[in-house]
């Protein structure tokens, strides 16, 4: 039996770090890295890895959720996920910002070798998302049907998708914080733990849903609202499954004694946070906008053509799979490189990781061109009319997630320094003008299909600007974001400038 041990100092820990740095061993016994040394190609793919591997789970568990949903109840019970999906998405916008700006903040902090910092971070960043998120899901679950409304919800998905809707919301506040801990986990160079229990995530949902939704066996028959409750479940048992793994393992962002002030953030902390992490969050509310604009459009069409459009948004999610989680790493290495000032690494991690992102997303995209129809098949039958639909729709819009997976490593190489206003500028201009703008415009001369070439141009958009700001803004010369109760002070001794001079 493991024997209780007092928690390990600030001093303690931090001389561990800087002798695991000195010696050249970049790897603790818990999985955390120093993303600071190493070959930095080796380091970002064996960061990026897990992170991709948790994408995937996650994306499997949506999938095979979405499989259960369609074969037991059909194309408009499909459609109503997919309406609700995106809902929570927005809602999941609405908070995210902060735990992003939370994991800039740890990877800058461990970079200095200051563990304290690091869950001070932590603890500002669970206190403001877990309130917001309680906040939202509250809105969220008695003001439903409104949202459904505004959503041109087709009416015969409409009461499926409220009672999916309804469940989901209940169960926010557990999946946001989930989702912290497991970017506070990445800001630390552990990108295993995080995997491990999104495994246990997966297992739960998928496995619960033909029960809760058929009534297999002990288990009630709760149709469309058992697939939301088979979530439900999966994400509280596996937070609390994590927060215990995380305290018996003593990793370094637990919380003990006085640490758990942190909970209540301080005015700098919180300025901090808000300051950086709203306009991480407007970004996820610009796309989550954007996306119910979309959805509203696709809906006029019928409910085909809606549920064509939500097999073609489970795609979607492998698609963009590398680019997320190569983005992550990106996010976190160059985070933990700034806080060191290693600017001289930071240029190579964004080559590195448009190299390895664009081939990943260009292999995906590769196989699913030639074997779309076998893959679309496992969500509707070979008759279903929503079949050619759906091919057609990935013809379009498929190739567009390598510019996508460009953008993804350019925004978050910037972004590690601090810099979130320009990306959501680029952002709202390339979705709301370019794709949105198009997608009305262009339904006069192309119809339908307006609905899916707007999305290749809307990427296109984002690249070219994201690119420009890379080379010529001016992200590389701001402070790393370090909260203090004199901020010009603390951005005075934080300036990369007085170390190595930036090369990217």
């Amino acid at each position: 039996m493991r024997t209780l041990r007092e928690p390990p100092s600030v001093e303690s820990s931090l001389r561990e770090v800087e002798g695991r740095r000195n010696s050249g061993n970049v790897r603790s016994k818990h999985g955390q890295r120093d993303l600071t040394t190493g070959h930095i190609g080796a380091t970002l793919i064996m960061f990026a890895l897990p992170t991709l591997g948790s994408n995937i789970l996650q994306a499997l568990n949506g999938s095979i959720n979405a499989i259960w949903v369609g074969r037991y109840l059909g194309e408009g019970a499909l459609a109503a996920t997919s309406n609700a999906n995106i809902i929570l998405f927005l809602t999941f916008g609405a908070v995210f910002g902060f735990g992003m700006a939370a994991t800039i903040l740890i990877g800058q902090r461990l970079g200095q070798n200051d563990i304290e910092g690091a869950r001070q971070a932590f603890g500002a960043a669970v206190g403001l998302v877990v309130s917001c998120a309680t906040i939202v899901a509250a809105f969220g679950w008695v003001f439903a049907p409104e949202i459904l409304d505004l959503l041109a919800t087709p009416r015969g998905a409409m009461p499926l998708a409220l009672a999916y809707l309804r469940v989901i919301f209940l169960g926010l506040p557990a999946s946001m914080m989930m989702l912290l801990v497991m970017m506070g986990l990445r800001g630390t160079g552990d990108s295993m733990t995080p995997l491990w229990f999104m495994i246990l995530s997966a297992i739960l949902d998928g496995g619960l849903n033909p029960l809760l939704i058929a009534g297999i066996g002990p288990f009630p028959q709760m149709g469309i609202a058992g697939s939301a409750a088979a979530t439900l479940v999966a994400s509280h048992v596996s937070l609390l499954g994590l927060i215990a793994y995380t305290y018996r393992q003593d990793l370094p962002l637990r919380l003990r004694g006085h640490e758990l002030r942190y909970l209540i953030p301080k005015r700098a902390m919180t300025r901090a946070i808000v300051r950086k992490g709203f306009p991480i969050g407007a970004q996820m509310l610009a796309m989550s906008t954007a996306g119910l604009a979309m959805i509203g459009l696709v809906n006029r069409l019928g409910v085909d053509t809606a549920a064509a459009f939500a097999v073609s948004q489970q795609l979607w999610t492998y698609i963009q799979m590398p680019g997320l989680a190569i983005g992550a790493a990106v996010s976190s290495m160059a985070a933990q490189n700034i806080g060191a000032g290693r600017w001289d690494r930071v240029g190579d991690i964004t080559k590195y990781g448009l190299i390895l992102n664009m081939t990943l997303t260009s292999v995906i995209v590769g196989a699913l061109i030639l074997f779309d129809r076998p893959v679309l098949t496992l969500f509707v039958s070979g008759a279903s009319p929503a079949l050619p639909i759906a091919q057609h729709i990935l013809l379009i819009t498929n190739w567009n997630f390598i510019v996508f997976a460009a953008t993804m490593v350019l925004f978050s190489t910037v972004r590690a320094n601090g810099a979130v206003i320009a990306p959501l500028i680029i952002l709202i201009v390339a979705l709301y003008p370019v794709r949105i703008g198009f997608a009305l415009l262009g339904e006069l001369w192309l119809g339908a299909d307006a609905l899916w070439w707007s999305f290749p141009l809307g990427s296109f958009a984002t690249v070219v600007m994201a690119v420009w700001y890379y080379r010529h803004g001016h992200w590389r010369t701001g402070a790393p974001v370090v909260p203090d109760d004199s901020e010009g002070q603390a951005h005075g001794v934080s300036e990369p400038g007085g170390r190595l001079q930036p090369t990217g």
